[in-house]
């Protein structure tokens, strides 16, 4: 982990965590970078973790629904308790539910694009896998890049990095699937912090009726990118 990285873990460790929503049997957060959801043994040494923080916090008994890679930012549903959860995470793979994400991409993305593209899992399996990418708006030039809008209707690993990478726009800051040249060239021209990636929106409705529609507003060192390299008054109109 970089130095960059290390400060941005402290000052999450040390902060309050955002709640951008509450219901009777669900809370959701804005989950910082750089944090994991739950400690790994292959993440090296122990560390603070979303949950270490969600029980300091919020108490016993939250139960992650789903999960955001370390360097992803964004909307994270937690159930009141195991029952819930499962309710919950029934909803999440129903018709009704609606992830999307904010991402940073390599090009002009001007078209629309829908991506029907099998993914194959750790077991090597092939899933059907499907996302539509739609651009906020682009830059042309030696920054050719696009802020995209990516909505994902399956939940495959790494579903968004692996399709952008599959249309030929991997994410800015991709480790995985992007080019590292240019990772790095955004990195010391536009500060580029991490993985350029942003859990923007997450509606979905239970069986019994009980919904969430959540909006969680673009990451602070994300957003001084997209300052940077679009104009602002285009991109923070529209509530991003």
């Amino acid at each position: 982990m970089t130095e960059g990285a290390r400060a941005a873990v402290a000052r999450a460790e040390s902060s309050a965590l955002v709640v951008l929503a509450e219901s009777a049997t669900a809370v959701v957060i804005d989950k910082p970078a750089w944090l994991l959801v739950h400690d790994s043994a292959w993440a090296g040494p122990r560390e603070k973790t979303v949950m270490t923080l969600v029980r300091a916090q919020l108490g016993e008994g939250l139960v992650p629904v789903h999960r955001l890679d370390r360097q992803t930012s964004g909307a994270l549903l937690l159930a009141k308790g195991p029952e819930a959860a499962r309710e919950w995470q029934a909803a999440m793979s129903g018709d009704q539910c609606a992830k999307k994400y904010l991402a940073l991409v390599r090009g002009c993305l001007k078209a629309p694009q829908m991506v029907e593209h099998a993914l194959r899992d750790e077991d090597g399996v092939a899933r059907e896998a499907r996302s539509h990418f739609s651009a906020v708006c682009h830059r042309e030039g030696e920054a050719r890049s696009s802020l995209v809008l990516v909505q994902i209707f399956t939940g495959r690993t790494h579903q968004v990095r692996r399709h952008a990478k599959h249309i030929s726009h991997p994410l800015l800051g991709d480790a995985n699937y992007g080019k590292q040249p240019l990772n790095r060239w955004f990195r010391d021209h536009f500060s580029l912090p991490r993985l350029a990636l942003h859990a923007f929106a997450l509606t979905l409705e239970r069986s019994d009726g009980e919904r969430l529609d959540v909006r969680c507003p673009m990451a602070d060192d994300l957003a001084l990118v997209c300052d940077a390299l679009y104009e602002a008054e285009t991109w923070r109109s529209l509530g991003l």
